[in-house]
């Protein structure tokens, strides 16, 4: 972390191949708005902008490059090779989540897999009641993030 004066920047989230765990992390971290819908250059030809509207404009390109920035600190080079509309923020957001958030069919089965494992969790033996209850809430957790309410109760 760095500072400056009294502003301590947080650690940026790093892409670790789980992209609903990273997307909501990213998402809190980056301002939610500008990802998804961020800024249009005016058309050219178009007739000039106020002062005002080229300020909101400039404001605008600079919190995108900001996100743009986080983005590229957090996503690693390989993967940033793969995205080939870089211009702004949201392409970028975009490119990732149509690459990595999966289709509903696939979202789907991976959920009844998580079903099938969360039914057949057993105790292992040797394994600590600690233990036991971590993989439990993993898989409840894993659960949830595919969209399925797991009340206390069933867990």
């Amino acid at each position: 972390m760095t500072t400056e004066g009294n502003y301590v920047q947080p650690a940026i989230p790093r892409f670790d191949g789980h992209y609903d765990h990273w997307s909501m992390l990213m998402e809190n971290f980056l301002s939610k708005q500008m990802i998804e819908t961020g800024y249009e250059e005016p058309a050219t030809g178009a007739r000039p902008l106020s002062e005002g509207q080229q300020k909101e404009l400039e404001a605008l390109k600079l919190k995108d490059l900001k996100a743009k920035n986080y983005l590229f600190q957090a996503i690693d080079r390989t993967i940033l090779e793969t995205i080939l509309e870089k211009d702004t923020s949201k392409k970028i957001w975009e490119s990732m989540k149509k690459k990595y958030e999966g289709n509903a069919r696939v979202n789907r089965s991976t959920l009844q897999a998580l079903r099938r494992d969360f039914e057949t969790l057993e105790m292992k033996v040797g394994e600590t009641i600690t233990d036991y209850f971590a993989r439990v809430m993993s898989v409840a957790n894993k659960i949830r993030v595919y969209g399925e309410a797991t009340t206390d109760v069933t867990i």
